[in-house]
């Protein structure tokens, strides 16, 4: 029974997003579909509706509309321009500058505003001049800055750590916080190895010269202002002076502040971000509340407990089964995005590697990372397609690079994957864990 209620919810769910239904839609919808095999409709309506406000009702669900308006207040805030000018300084010796320098710097933008089409099209726009000027393909240039794109998804403040914890029952969000600086670094780090191998093959220099110690300086203190939200929100939460939502709300402020120190936000453009800040934070409120309906079916039609002995039943070997949890997550990404997919396969596959004694920051990091990999594959991958059109270029052109970027990123999946300590190395060293 509980194996046909998956098969009901898989079918149901892909038909409808197919047809275009919205995806909180698709997944109530799914749900409902399955549950009735066993419990009245009358019933499991009211039922629905009681997890709907239920998922929504948690307190720690604010820090997502406060870490979202305040990634908002940072994209207005004129703060692109200053990161690229800190990465370059840094990175700037190296075969292809510019190349490893969006590779940098789309790290710390997407941290920052945490949205990958943000830091693509931001930074992106910010090197393309430079990048005309001496000469780089344009198609390896939108493959650079669309593959790095992601990477801030997984450093924090990220909402995608924080739905996970959500949705895995209350994992620490201090611990996943702090857990997502090597992940994301190594995805930064795979992408500027890449830049640069490409940069050699094409010629690409870096500056000459001696080392700019004075224009590095410059650089720092111009960039200190933004990368300081990271360090006090992050070090707050971290360091238990504050909650993960109390430091949202925190970041909101911080953000406004510099914003209107730089003269980038009105009152005009501040309504605007609001508004934009509410509707996106409406859709993913009352996605996590939706998705609350498809966790409880799961757990009444015992599903999780129905795939972990499928699983099993094929092989008991612990490499194999997180192989295939990666297949089937790198498959889902390519048409879901990051959020509902978390809400949809935590349940699934966390139940399985907790019988295997994996940690449950482990598991998140690996998740994440996962289906950031979406973010970037066609037909969906809206980061991929935002940092063709900076560049001005076509996918037919661009692929072909990224296929390197790929590569690497999965490799790096999996180092995350099979080295626990590259996700719960810092937690655990902090005493998170």
């Amino acid at each position: 029974m509980a194996i046909q209620s998956l098969v009901i919810i898989l079918v149901v769910l892909l038909l409808l997003l197919a047809l275009g239904v919205p995806i909180a839609y698709s997944i109530g919808i799914s749900a409902l579909v399955a549950i009735l095999q066993t419990v009245p409709l009358d019933v499991s309506v009211v039922t629905a509706a009681q997890r709907t406000f239920v998922g929504m009702s948690k307190f720690s669900l604010t820090a997502i509309p406060f870490f979202i308006l305040a990634g908002n207040l940072m994209n207005q805030g004129g703060i692109a321009k200053r990161l690229v000018d800190f990465v370059m300084a840094i990175l700037g010796k190296l075969p292809g500058a510019l190349l490893v320098t969006n590779a940098g710097a789309n790290a710390l933008f997407g941290a920052i505003s945490g949205s990958a089409s943000a830091a693509a099209a931001a930074v992106g726009s910010m090197v393309k001049e430079g990048e005309e000027e001496l000469g780089y393909d344009p198609a390896l240039c939108a493959a650079t800055n669309g593959a790095s794109a992601p990477s801030g998804l997984l450093i924090p403040p990220s909402n995608a750590l924080i739905t996970y914890s959500l949705a895995s029952g209350g994992t620490s969000v201090a611990a996943l916080f702090l857990g997502g600086y090597v992940p994301g670094f190594l995805w930064a780090l795979c992408c500027i190895v890449v830049g640069v191998i490409l940069a050699k093959r094409k010629g690409y220099k870096g500056s000459e010269g001696k080392y700019d110690w004075k224009n590095l300086g410059s650089a720092t203190v111009r960039a200190l202002p933004a990368l300081s939200l990271i360090v006090i929100v992050i070090g707050g939460i971290v360091a238990g002076v504050f909650t993960a939502t109390e430091g949202s709300a925190i970041a909101v402020v911080y953000a406004l502040i510099l914003g209107i120190f730089y003269r980038n936000i009105t009152l005009k453009s501040f309504w605007e971000i609001v508004v934009s800040s509410a509707k996106m934070s409406g859709m993913v409120v009352f996605l996590i509340g939706v998705s609350n309906i498809l966790g409880w079916v799961m757990a009444f039609m015992q599903i999780p407990q129905a795939v972990s002995a499928a699983l099993l039943g094929l092989t008991d070997n612990y490499f194999l089964i997180l192989l295939i949890m990666n297949v089937i997550l790198l498959i889902a990404g390519t048409f879901m995005d990051v959020t509902p997919a978390i809400l949809i396969f935590t349940p699934l596959f966390l139940p399985i590697v907790k019988t295997f004694g994996m940690h449950p920051v482990h598991f998140g990091l690996i998740l994440v990372y996962n289906l950031c990999i979406g973010n970037i594959t066609p037909p969906v991958g809206n980061t991929l397609f935002v940092s063709i059109k900076v560049g001005n270029t076509t996918l037919a052109k661009t692929i072909p690079y990224m296929l390197w970027y790929y590569a690497a990123i999965l490799i790096g999946l999996l180092l995350v994957t099979y080295i626990p300590a590259l996700s719960i190395g810092l937690p655990a060293a902090a005493g998170l864990i």
